[in-house]
């Protein structure tokens, strides 16, 4: 039983509002645009408190001169301001939404592959610890934030802050400071709620999305385990272990939702008290002539006009907080540094013989389990060295060393004398070709699969590389041919299938290094020695290690090691460790004991 998945990133208990600095630099990639965006929002805003004071003109003059000699083209020339305040306001927002959408989408856009360069700088222990379906939820809803925060608080906080200051700023010249004061002490209690409530559902709000992340890897995991899941009929364990992540989720959101009620009814109600005390109060000095119909409907119609902008504003930053909460994850991502990273002063690997040295080498992968100790090699320039031992022993460890997905904890590993910890990263991996144990493709064509290896390479070059590695039948047998699709992960090709196209991939990349890891454990006899004699011819002129179990793969190598628990107990050719009578021989002798028995069977 899997046990349920946690987070890869801890939550932080309080929204680190330095976040929105952090998002200049895509405001500053289009300053034009967001100057002209802020002068679209201005105008706007003026058009819009302008727009009352032209309704208030309108009502006095018709009420004015009710029954007498009316000159129409006044309230004619009034109402055409009117309309056009009304259509302005309009126009300008949306002029400043147009000018500025580019500005969110490249943020969005840049802060995606920031994302993703990120991602793949990641050293293996990372990925190996990833959980997957979480981890897409966090950069999906982190972009969205971005985009959000850019947009809404630049022009939904700052707008509404700019037309409370003109509204009062009108209200005090117009009429009495009592207006003012009315209104501002509205707008503080306003604040001060949907501050103090939204803080107290932030909390719900990150268990939802933790909840959500967790049952969305627990939903991944499971369909990339599709056949194991068939394997054992656990197909109704799976739903009912998905649906108890969604129990929470469900939970999680429930909360939300109810705290967001209390939230919007708590804001209705402020509004609502704050009209009827504001409305009284002109009531009162209309009945009183202090104030005529016309500075009545204005007052009328600057409230109705700010008390949405502040129900919109108390959306806004409810939304504020739930970007930033999900954009802190995406940061809190984006913070953290490979533990593989270049060394200031790496220089670039000038492959000239391609030797490789393992000197006093100790590793682990974690401080109680020690996996090499003190390992020490040489292989020579255009030599082929296997590794051979049971399972456990350090082979594959090797070369995960190698090509520097992890760092030995001690001692070093040098390529023609350079220490690969002083070495660019990319180089190192530019002249190394690996064949894994376990191919995976990415779902798309053979024929992109293959050309991975090098994905500038012509279509000659990659159909070469096919027949090399002797998949040429097999792709002219198919249907389509180089355009069939592979699968999730290569899964319509068998096992030996996927083996080749990796090799196709390395001689394709044609690099100086080889690695091959098990390359050929899924084949079977006829192919596998088809594909050594073409490893052999590839390898003949480059400098190989070989990690291998089945020993019938490695006879021919140059020199062969045989590792137990983390160190090398053997070393020599084929000939020569037979000859030893040690524990290379009797693995040996148990391999071809095997071999005989399966072909009696």
């Amino acid at each position: 039983m899997r046990p349920s998945s946690d987070n890869n990133y801890p939550a932080q208990h309080k929204t680190n509002w330095k976040i929105i600095a952090g998002l200049w630099p895509y405001l500053a990639e289009f300053r034009g645009r967001v100057v002209l965006a802020v002068s679209m929002l201005i105008l706007a805003k003026i058009a819009t408190v302008a727009t009352p004071i032209a309704l208030k003109y309108i009502i006095d003059y018709l009420d004015q001169n009710r029954g007498a000699d009316m000159l129409l083209w006044i309230p004619l020339v009034l109402v055409v301001t009117y309309g056009a305040l009304r259509f302005g306001s309009t126009l300008f927002s949306e002029m400043r939404d147009a000018i500025f959408a580019r500005v969110a989408e490249r943020a969005m856009r840049r802060v995606s592959l920031r994302v993703f360069r990120h991602l793949h700088n990641r050293e293996l222990a990372f990925h190996l610890d990833r959980k997957t379906g979480g981890l897409a939820r966090d950069i999906e809803r982190g972009t969205n934030g971005i985009s959000f925060l850019l947009r809404f608080t630049l022009f939904n906080i700052v707008p509404t802050l700019l037309e409370i200051v003109m509204v009062t700023g009108v209200l005090l010249v117009a009429f009495n400071v009592s207006y003012v004061v009315a209104i501002l002490l509205s707008v503080v209690i306003y604040v001060i709620f949907s501050i103090r409530v939204t803080e107290w559902r932030t909390s719900f709000l990150r268990e939802a999305n933790n909840r959500d992340n967790e049952s969305n890897s627990r939903a991944i995991d499971s369909l990339l385990n599709y056949e194991t899941v068939k394997y054992f009929n656990n197909e109704a364990y799976e739903a009912q272990q998905y649906d108890k992540g969604l129990e929470l989720w469900e939970q999680a959101r429930l909360k939300n939702r109810l705290s967001m009620a209390a939230l919007n009814t708590g804001q209705a109600f402020i509004i609502g008290a704050s009209l009827v005390v504001i409305m009284a109060m002109a009531v009162r000095e209309v009945a009183s002539g202090q104030m005529t119909l016309g500075d009545f409907t204005m007052v009328n119609a600057y409230l109705i006009q700010l008390f949405i902008q502040l129900n919109a504003l108390g959306f806004v930053y409810r939304e504020i907080r739930q970007s930033l909460v999900n954009v802190e994850r995406l940061f809190g991502l984006l913070g953290d540094k490979p533990a593989i990273a270049d060394a200031p002063d790496a220089k670039p690997l000038t492959v000239s013989q391609g030797e490789v040295t393992f000197r006093d080498v100790h590793f682990s992968y974690r401080p109680d389990r020690t996996i090499l100790k003190g390992v020490s090699f040489t292989i020579p320039a255009g030599h082929t060295l296997a590794v051979v031992g049971a399972s456990g022993a350090g082979k594959s460890t090797l070369a995960r060393l190698l090509f520097r997905f992890f760092d030995v904890d001690s001692g070093s590993i040098s390529i023609d004398g350079q220490d690969i910890r002083h070495l660019n990263q990319d180089s190192l991996r530019t002249a190394i070709g690996v064949v894994p144990q376990d191919t995976v493709l990415f779902n798309d064509t053979l024929y992109n699969n293959l050309a991975y290896g090098r994905p500038s390479a012509s279509e000659a070059e990659v159909k070469r590389a096919a027949r090399q590695a002797h998949l040429d039948d097999f792709i002219n047998s198919l249907p389509d041919g180089y355009d069939t699709k592979v699968g999730e992960r290569g899964l319509k090709l068998s096992g030996g299938e996927k083996q080749r196209v990796a090799i196709a991939r390395v001689l394709l990349k044609n690099p100086p290094l080889l690695i091959l890891d098990e390359a050929t454990s899924s084949l079977d006899s006829i192919s596998e020695q088809v594909i050594l004699n073409a490893l052999h011819e590839v390898s003949r002129q480059r400098t190989t290690l070989v990690i291998a179990h089945r020993l019938s793969t490695i006879r021919d190598a140059d020199t062969i090691l045989v590792m137990e628990q983390g160190e090398i107990v053997e070393s020599g050719s084929h000939s020569e460790l037979l000859a030893h009578d040690g524990y290379y021989a009797k693995l040996w002798q148990q391999q071809q004991h095997n071999t005989d028995e399966l072909d009696k069977a």
